[in-house]
């Protein structure tokens, strides 16, 4: 029943077009990210008027800078692409009524909640490889070759990072009893999670350390954050607990 549950989620996604745009938009930032790294110091040399000398001050880009594009550009765009795709899967089924019509099939509610998840981190993942494997094409074509294994382990750390924004926004989704609820309380977490990742201290806890880590094994060959990706990995199980508890109590 969990395989069907799961066959029903990829389906939804598909026709709803999420999987497509979610990989689409994926495989244009890992393209644009070495590009935009290459060319950005040459069209800042072409301002007009620009001082005398300011122009030899600009760097020129190295592999280092297309990593810390594809860093900032998966970041933002995957973190905002996993709330939007997932603030509503429960709370527009509560909405409209088709979780009760589900319900009465011999399912699980718990099952019903992992298989969401289980279904957004697969095309989160999916979404990984391609901007991954974009941006290293480009990259060996502009720069040169990024480190690969360290290169993929900082993908398994964005991973996680878009792991915890995901699982919030499905707890909000779960507690909410619509969709613009569930929207205001999946944003309400991201907002919570950044102003938590800009204070001192309590950062060296937070997901957006996970990306500084990778950046450094990529770049430097070590680092680390264990204490971070282990409160991320706290994190994700407290959603979704939280998650399951809620919608197995709740009466539809």
């Amino acid at each position: 029943m969990f395989r069907t549950l799961l066959a029903k989620e990829f389906r939804e996604q598909w026709r709803t077009w999420k999987v497509i745009v979610f990989l689409a938009v994926f495989l244009i930032t890992g393209m644009i990210s070495p590009v935009l790294a290459k060319y950005t110091p040459e069209l800042l040399k072409m301002v007009p008027n620009l001082p005398a000398g300011l122009a030899d001050l600009i760097p020129a880009p190295t592999m280092a800078d297309s990593v810390a594009q594809y860093l900032k550009n998966t970041e933002q765009f995957g973190i905002l692409l996993v709330i939007l795709f997932t603030m509503g899967v429960v709370a527009q089924e509560k909405e409209r009524g088709t979780a009760a019509m589900l319900l009465t099939k011999p399912v699980s509610r718990s099952a019903v909640v992992l298989a969401k998840w289980l279904t957004g981190m697969t095309v989160a993942l999916a979404g990984l490889l391609v901007d991954g494997l974009a941006c290293l094409a480009y990259t060996v074509v502009l720069f040169e070759p990024i480190p690969f294994g360290a290169f993929w382990t900082l993908n398994l750390l964005l991973l996680v990072t878009l792991g915890v924004y995901l699982t919030v926004a499905l707890m909000a989704s779960t507690l909410a009893r619509s969709q613009s609820i569930a929207a205001a309380g999946a944003f309400g977490g991201l907002v919570a999670l950044l102003i938590l990742g800009s204070i001192p201290r309590v950062s060296d806890f937070m997901p957006g350390q996970l990306a500084a880590w990778g950046s450094s094994l990529v770049l430097k060959g070590d680092g680390s954050a264990w204490p971070a990706l282990g409160v991320s990995a706290g994190m994700i199980a407290l959603a979704l607990a939280v998650a399951c508890l809620r919608f197995e109590r709740e009466e539809i």
